[in-house]
């Protein structure tokens, strides 16, 4: 079931968008709203005549949350920045790449670190990634509006505007739009710079989006004019035939991320359905299938090799020539630090 289905009100639409297999509960998948989508596992369900079991978290903190209090699943799908944590918690253990076929074919950059990659094993399999940018009503919003991150401190949009609620989106923005774009080892005064933006910046918002479901109906009924938005908000608005533009070259920048799967330690289910769910995600012909039910692009190089440099274009995800704030691991503390400011902004403080 993809995220765009839940857009859908219809009764037939809705019985289209049910799960066609029960669920094997040899298999826990903790992972993002909307990602229990049977056509990237359509191997497993080849296999095993249903999908896994699964479990949902709306942002990385609560996901980290909800697992280091004793939540059992097999396998989770953070993004980057958050696998120090789960590693230095004990959460996780390293994968068998021997049983990963498609292991040698991930982009390399994304395992270019010691967090994901190092003497002891692999603790990190990337599998997906796009961008965070700025999402807009193409009928009712100029493009050179949004030509720069301040339009979202413009009063012209004011109670117009949605940002995630997502410490990590956030942050890269406020960051960007004053001037940072490695956010690996930022001062005092360039995190109070960023704060005191997003706290201007909040003033203009209309809600703080959870989902990118939630996101597009916002912007469909015109609530939202502008947002921060990652892609697959934005597939979900095209396929609706809303008129959206997503602006990834402002003046100021954007930023890229991608996710993962980990593997959890003293896991409940089967170890080899683990490995056929793993196995289905990276499989090259579910590099078609992020495209275009996500609007993401795929971990596996081999897969997006198959995928048309134009096809690349009209989901948004081809290579960009702007700034870029790369939502890779930082320090824990610094990290805490912006989750703590941001309860704050968005509570008015």
């Amino acid at each position: 079931m993809t995220s765009f289905k839940r857009l859908l009100t219809s009764a037939a639409a809705i019985a289209v968008a049910l799960p066609a297999f029960a669920a094997d509960p040899d298999l826990v998948v903790f992972d993002w709203a909307g990602w229990e989508n049977e056509a990237l596992m359509a191997t497993y369900t080849a296999k095993h005549g249903q999908m896994p079991t699964y479990a949902f978290f709306a942002d990385d903190d609560e996901a980290f949350q909800k697992l280091a209090s004793g939540f059992k699943a097999d396998v989770a799908h953070p993004c980057s920045q958050m696998v120090s944590k789960y590693r230095e918690a004990g959460l996780i253990e390293p994968w068998d790449t021997s049983r990963i076929p498609e292991f040698a074919n991930i982009e390399a950059r994304m395992l270019d670190s010691a967090i994901f990659k190092d003497d002891a094993g692999v603790w990190y399999l990337p599998t997906d990634y796009a961008y965070t940018a700025v999402a807009y009503n193409t009928t009712d919003v100029p493009a050179e509006d949004v030509a720069s991150l301040a339009v979202f401190h413009n009063p012209k949009y004011a109670g117009r505007i949605s940002l995630p609620d997502n410490t990590d989106d956030v942050f890269a923005l406020a960051l960007l739009a004053t001037g940072v774009s490695d956010w690996t080892n930022i001062t005092d005064a360039q995190f109070d710079a960023a704060a005191a933006w997003l706290r201007t910046a909040h003033a203009n918002v209309r809600v703080y989006w959870s989902d990118p479901s939630e996101l597009a109906q916002l912007m469909a009924t015109g609530e939202v004019q502008v947002a921060w938005s990652w892609n697959d908000a934005i597939a979900i608005m095209r396929s609706e035939g809303f008129n959206v533009g997503f602006q990834r070259q402002a003046a100021e920048g954007a930023s890229t991320w991608f996710c993962g799967l980990i593997n959890m330690k003293d896991a409940p289910g089967s170890e080899d359905k683990l490995y056929d769910f793993v196995n289905a995600f990276l499989d090259q012909g579910s590099s078609r299938v992020l495209l275009s039910d996500f609007g993401y692009a795929h971990a596996n190089t081999a897969g997006m090799a198959s995928i048309s440099a134009e096809e690349l274009v009209a989901a948004d995800v081809d290579p960009i020539t702007t700034t870029l704030l790369t939502q890779t691991p930082i320090d824990h503390a610094q990290r805490d630090r912006m989750v703590e400011e941001f309860e704050k902004i968005k509570a008015g403080f």
